[in-house]
């Protein structure tokens, strides 16, 4: 049977009292060689690993859910504005899908009960969905400090599975096994996919929408800051919200209110991936090319383009960069991984080549090494890229995480409130299965044996 050895040093050498004070005089001596000795404790290969949730980064809108940091539940302890490091969210459901939004995270679960989707942090616009206060059914909280159940107006509950979430500005999506997909938020651009109404107030607002008007079954959603991306199992992409720079992908600088077939270069193009965070959007296609449009005022789109915006898909040319596999891009930068393992970087911002790369208008290969590849380790390989607003993440083949970039709020969890311009492993205690990267907070999903 395989095991697996935690080793543990004891170095306490005298019983405590019931004050936790020692008392020597009280003990036989004991032979020097017996002391700092290791422990051995072995792991069986039948141990199933836990599955954990660890947040960081800026705790004050709630979006950690950790409400003692924000409100401390002891006179002794202070608020903890900034979490520098990874701490561990204590959830009763296996969670399988996480996005950070502006100040807010939605975490969902694959679980049959009636209650999947959890919301934390900013609720202004009600992107977590209505969360009654306690004192006034009438009244929703603008923050909520804790994981929060989201109610989801499903027709089978107990049998529809929460699949992915995604986060914007100010809305969310919901996508689901088999009833679609849902949004929560502000819509005043139509990013919600549906009518827009003038002058809605949306604090307080019950409105859990159902976007309709796709081809065939949806199976990734990503949000921009005000505009969303809908991906369907035929390889077509779907875009609503703000165009203003282009970043729906329409033709248009138009709001568009309800999702609409995204053409350009894509025109006959089977999609496997879509990504956004800013106002820049990516899409990877099944042969491994990269496609873009939007924004493109930070160099993001600089290989096919002078100008700042593009409102209709172009097909990226990347040399020297292979298949392309996953894509993701943030407020100024874009990363993409290739079936290599690889990662490229460009736009403006830390890119993760030291500080005296700023930006750049075409890829730049990271090496290798500064994700633990080594003589030792020669196997490893990035096998998931993740763009915040300002910053990079990396999951390696090993199941560790590596972060670079702007520190915002101690985002990066590397336990300092400095940028970080190379790649740099964040401690997490265990496998790191998945990252959701926000402005100013991140969400890992790990399991672990400890």
């Amino acid at each position: 049977m395989a095991l697996v050895c935690i080793r543990v040093f004891v170095r306490q050498r005298f019983p405590l009292n019931c004050r936790g004070y020692s008392k020597p005089s009280s003990v036989p001596k004991r032979r020097e060689t017996n002391i700092d000795k290791p422990v051995f404790q072995y792991v069986g290969q039948n141990r199933k690993p836990n599955d954990k949730v660890f947040v960081w980064g800026f705790s004050y809108t709630g979006a950690l859910g950790i409400p003692s940091f924000v409100v401390p539940d002891s006179g002794r302890k202070r608020p903890r504005k900034y979490q520098l490091t990874p701490y561990r969210l204590d959830t009763a459901e296996k969670i399988s899908s996480a996005a950070c939004g502006y100040g807010f995270t939605l975490l969902a679960s694959s679980t049959p009960d009636v209650i999947k989707l959890w919301g934390m942090g900013l609720n202004k616009d009600s992107q977590l969905g209505y969360q009654r206060t306690q004192h006034d059914k009438y009244k929703s909280y603008d923050y909520v400090l804790e994981p929060a159940p989201v109610a989801l107006p499903l027709a089978k509950p107990q049998e529809t599975r929460v699949v992915q979430v995604s986060c914007g500005r100010a809305h969310s999506l919901v996508l689901t096994d088999s009833e679609g997909v849902f949004s929560m938020g502000n819509n005043a651009y139509g990013q919600c996919g549906r009518k827009i109404i003038e002058d809605e107030v949306y604090s307080g607002s019950h409105t859990v929408h159902n976007i309709e008007g796709f081809d065939s079954k949806i199976i990734q959603v990503a949000c921009g800051q005000d505009h969303s991306l809908f991906l369907s199992e035929t390889g077509t992409v779907y875009a609503c919200g703000w165009g203003a720079d282009g970043q729906t992908g329409l033709g248009h600088y138009d709001k568009a209110s309800c999702p609409v077939m995204v053409t350009g270069d894509l025109a006959g193009v089977k999609v496997q991936q879509v990504a956004s965070y800013g106002d820049c959007s990516l899409a990877v296609s099944t042969n491994g090319q990269l496609f873009g449009w939007g924004n493109s005022e930070y160099l993001q789109l600089a290989s096919i383009t002078e100008s700042t915006q593009i409102s209709s898909p172009k097909l990226l040319p990347l040399e020297g960069v292979g298949r392309v596999q996953q894509a993701a891009c943030g407020g100024t930068q874009v990363a993409v991984l290739n079936d290599e393992g690889e990662v490229f970087v460009w736009g403006f911002g830390i890119l993760g080549k030291g500080p005296n790369l700023s930006e750049s208008s075409t890829p730049e290969k990271l090496p290798p090494t500064l994700f633990g590849q080594s003589e030792f380790k020669p196997d490893v390989k990035v096998t998931r890229v993740h763009c915040g607003l300002n910053h990079f993440a990396a999951i390696t083949s090993h199941g560790e995480l590596f972060v670079w970039g702007k520190n915002v709020r101690g985002c990066l969890g590397i336990g300092r409130p400095d940028d970080q311009y190379f790649p740099w492993r964040v401690t997490v205690p265990g496998h790191v299965v998945d990252v959701a990267c926000g402005v100013d907070h991140m969400v890992a999903m790990v399991k672990s044996l400890i």
